[in-house]
């Protein structure tokens, strides 16, 4: 692995701890619930968390991406989906991570609508911001819905109500 992305394996590392104890407290009978018709059920928040690791390692391998359409995200047909779907893509995040070269890692990656570049960023940056902000923010999110259900909030970064580690 190149050096630069050393630091950015560990955070995955570290961070997959905290995101397979989150997704370890979805309640497998409310994967339909959902907070507001506008937003995700639960099943389809914790399958995106699952899939961003491995799905943006195969975003990062192409030079440009065309967004769809129209974008829907699938609902897990259990939980065991979501996490067997979150080994996958810690495993495909971090072959792409251990093989790809500085080259590649410094290169441009485009993102694309209807034929239009909306930007570009070094690839890096897009392992930064899609991969591990990205997946940072759905799982924040997750919490919540944790919370509207009742269900206790494990730790991430420091005690919550449920919990305190210190």
């Amino acid at each position: 692995m190149i050096k630069i992305l050393e630091p950015m394996m560990s955070e995955i590392h570290e961070e997959a701890v905290t995101t397979r104890r989150i997704l370890e407290r979805v309640p497998g009978d409310k994967l339909s619930w959902r907070p507001h018709p506008k937003s995700m059920s639960l099943g389809q928040l914790a399958l995106h968390i699952a899939t961003v690791p491995g799905n943006i390692s195969k975003l990062a391998q192409l030079e440009e991406f065309e967004v769809p359409a129209t974008f829907s995200q699938p609902a897990p047909s259990d939980k065991q989906e979501v996490m067997t779907t979150l080994d996958a893509g810690l495993k495909a995040a971090e072959e792409y991570l251990s093989g790809v070269s500085e080259t590649a890692v410094m290169g441009t990656w485009r993102l694309k609508s209807k034929g239009k570049e909306m930007f570009n960023l070094p690839r890096i940056g897009l392992l930064r911001t899609l991969m591990l902000n990205h997946w940072y923010h759905h799982r924040g999110q997750l919490s919540v819905y944790l919370r509207l259900l009742d269900v206790p909030v494990p730790v991430v970064y420091g005690p919550t109500a449920d919990e305190a580690p210190f």
